[in-house]
């Protein structure tokens, strides 16, 4: 893979049952380019391994006085020479591309995940998260991918020089073969307590980041209610958290750093030592010695990736685990896929090839049923039970110890294949994110074409928006659908980013549409515009509002009041108001109190 043929065609599906066998996956996935890199990394090193050699036969030519061996030795050294320049420069591309290569892969594998799993990801995972592991995690894996190969072209060719010592210079070289296994194996005992170090410094790196990823997202809020400070005041705590777990790491590792330092100079010292008493007893020759003393020096070099590796490791480790546990997230599925016995005026159809089901939209844990081609509001005096219900009725998975999912026409929704449930049905959120982009850019989106965008627009009553980006228009002559908007719509309020959102949904016009309060920001007047537009809109389709609005109740064909988990009710919203005390209450906002003076004088009366 070049990084010319990114994005994958198929990054393939990960191994996310630990960190450690995340990264091995990924090690093979990268294999050719990592074998590629070993190869280039060998002729680097043993190019390197090699001048000692040259080197040596030229100090003893010139004490015999022999001009052609020192000639040799000089085409040799040239010779060792490119090949350490050839080496180094595609050693260092080949490397590189591994690195990308492979932080493309995890990119790759983390938008998939993120749109398979949709909103439903942040509920499962902090969003402070799912940004640390597509950032600075990313990189640390590649960084440990792209080391690999370079540890395994280094450990080779240390294995090469020890036995071409041995059997160059057996006095010495046997000194030189034990030597250097003990030099490598010497910071084992540190690499646990650096890792734990690491590992921790990640982790609070990670805590810090999510602190102000959330802070940065609520600023607004923040700053509404006197915040800033206190929210300023926990990052500032995090961040010297941050600093001084950092410190402790670096300490730990400047202790590695130093050993391997130290310990190859002592052995330096006895090859020296050594060498020098076998070259006055005339055991060796003093080209030998030096030819021995420039290897053991050189091999300074290749022992530096043993340490590069281990450092590399300790800190893609945890960014490994975070990343297999995002992508260890899955859209739960029904294996039956269908359910029998389900209240329903429809006989659910699974359609044409290629088409999927049609019927009446069903929740099996609420008892919820949404009549096909009928607008039903929902009422739900918990909002967050509102918003596992509008995800539940999109066919998002549950978690294991969850509610199951929904059925459309008698088929479950976590059933079908991804696609074909959310072409089914499309849930949209109360708080909708904008994409930046121009606002035909926001209204391309795949759809039935029975829908135009500018139908949508009117639907949503977004005539405001337009009229305030055609004039933030300064290079469009004024048109908005050329206007872009920025980050998650941030230039515009929240009531227009809200009815831009709907607008999108409506242009997408799926077989069933539930949306979660899409008139909590606006005024009234315009809500109730919208919710005629609305029904207009979709008339003849399934569509499930979640709403407390009596603008927006008043209009619906249906409406279904879900208390403590199941339908309490069900009714038209000026029946319900009288004969519904729980219903009244939620709609109307009464107290427990009122609620009960109420129901004494109904009683009386």
């Amino acid at each position: 893979m070049q990084i010319r043929d990114l994005p994958y065609t198929d990054p393939g599906e990960p191994d996310v049952r630990s960190g450690p066998r995340f990264l091995l996956w990924l090690g093979r996935q990268q294999l050719a380019g990592q074998l590629k890199s070993t190869a280039w990394g060998l002729l680097h090193q043993c190019g390197l391994a090699g001048l000692p050699l040259g080197v040596g036969i030229a100090v003893q030519a010139v004490i015999d006085r022999s001009g052609t061996r020192l000639a040799l030795s000089g085409g040799l050294i040239a010779l060792l020479g490119v090949a350490i320049a050839v080496g180094d420069t595609m050693l260092h591309r080949t490397a590189v591309t591994n690195w990308i290569t492979a932080a493309a892969r995890v990119q790759q594998l983390l938008a998939r995940k993120t749109a398979e799993l949709g909103s439903v990801l942040t509920r499962r995972v902090a969003a402070g998260e799912v940004v640390a592991v597509s950032t600075g995690d990313v990189e640390k894996i590649g960084w440990f991918v792209e080391a690999l190969s370079r540890f395994a072209a280094a450990a080779t060719a240390l294995v090469i020089i020890c036995v071409g010592l041995v059997l160059y210079q057996p006095a010495l070289g046997i000194v030189v073969a034990i030597g250097v296994p003990v030099l490598a194996l010497a910071v084992l005992p540190l690499l646990p307590p650096a890792t734990r170090r690491a590992d921790v410094q990640r982790e609070k790196a990670g805590r810090a980041t999510e602190l102000a990823s959330d802070t940065v997202a609520g600023l607004r809020v923040l700053r509404g209610i006197g915040g800033e400070e206190l929210f300023l005041g926990r990052y500032r705590e995090a961040s010297q958290e941050v600093r001084r777990a950092a410190v402790r790491s670096a300490r730990m590792w400047s202790l590695i750093s130093a050993v391997q330092v130290l310990l190859p100079g002592v052995l330096l010292i006895v090859v020296v030592w050594y060498g020098a008493a076998l070259a006055r007893d005339g055991r060796i020759q003093v080209g030998e010695l030096v030819t021995v003393y420039s290897a053991v020096t050189l091999m300074l070099f290749p022992l530096r990736h043993f340490e590069e590796i281990a450092m590399a490791y300790s800190f893609s480790r945890p960014s490994a685990k975070r990343a297999a546990r995002v992508l260890a997230l899955s859209r739960a599925t029904d294996p039956s896929g269908t359910d029998t016995g389900v209240p329903s005026r429809t006989s659910g159809t699974q359609g044409a090839p290629g088409e999927g089901p049609s019927g009446d939209l069903y929740d099996r844990a609420t008892g919820l049923l949404a009549p096909e081609g009928r607008f039903t509001a929902v009422v739900c005096g918990d909002p967050d039970a509102a918003g596992r219900l509008a995800e539940r009725l999109g066919g998002h998975a549950a978690e294991a110890d969850e509610l199951p999912s929904a059925l459309l026409g008698g088929v479950a929704l976590d059933g079908l294949a991804l696609d074909a449930a959310r072409a089914a049905v499309l849930v949209q959120d109360k708080d909708p994110v904008l994409l930046s982009g121009t606002l035909h850019e926001l209204l391309d989106v795949p759809s039935s074409g029975k829908v135009t965008p500018d139908e949508a627009l009117t639907a949503a009553q977004c005539g405001d928006v337009l009229d305030a980006l055609a004039q933030a228009s300064v290079d469009t002559d004024g048109d908005p659908m050329r206007t872009r908007i920025t980050e998650r719509g941030r230039s515009l309020s929240g009531g227009q980013r809200q009815r831009l959102a709907l607008a999108r949904s409506l242009v997408t016009d799926p077989e069933v549409l539930v949306l979660d309060e899409p008139t909590s920001a606006v005024d009234s007047h315009t809500e109730s515009r919208v919710a005629g537009g609305i029904k207009r809109l979709r008339a003849g389709r399934t569509t499930v509002v979640f709403s407390s609005s009596p603008l927006l109740l008043d209009l619906a064909d249906r409406v279904v009041l879900v208390h403590d988990g199941e339908v309490a009710s069900v009714g038209v919203h000026r029946d319900l108001l009288h004969t519904d005390a729980r219903y009244r209450a939620v709609v109307t906002r009464e107290t427990d109190e009122e609620t009960k003076a109420l129901q004494t004088w109904e009683e009386t009366a």
